[in-house]
């Protein structure tokens, strides 16, 4: 099993980034996944979140409006495009699937996001 994800970047305040998050080694087209987020010294979080078909998605409040998450099972791959882009979204972003027949959770690596002017 591997998530890879890229995209990350430095960029401005206000500025655009968009993930990607590849998978490999299991069923993407059953999985949940989702993305998460861990600044220096605080907890990794939830980012956003994709049910295996596409067909419904929720966010943390702090993203709302701003980003968003989608998928695309042909692809084994899944995005955040992140718009409006503020410091407080600097942080590693990490991809997450979650398989539900057996409740196995698989992470990518990380991808660095760091906003600043």
């Amino acid at each position: 099993v591997q998530l890879v994800e890229s995209g990350g970047g430095l960029v401005q305040p206000g500025g655009s980034l968009r993930l990607s998050c590849v998978a490999s080694g299991f069923t993407f087209s059953s999985a949940v996944m989702s993305w998460y987020r861990q600044a220096p010294g605080k907890a990794r979080e939830l980012v956003a979140a994709i049910t295996s078909t596409g067909g419904s998605t929720n966010y943390a409040d702090s993203v709302k409006g701003r980003f968003t998450i989608s998928r695309d099972n042909d692809k084994n791959t899944m995005y955040l495009q992140m718009n409006g882009l503020k410091p407080e979204d600097t942080a590693v972003y990490y991809c997450k699937g979650f398989r539900p027949t057996d409740a196995r959770a698989y992470w990518g690596q990380g991808t660095q996001v760091t906003v600043s002017s």
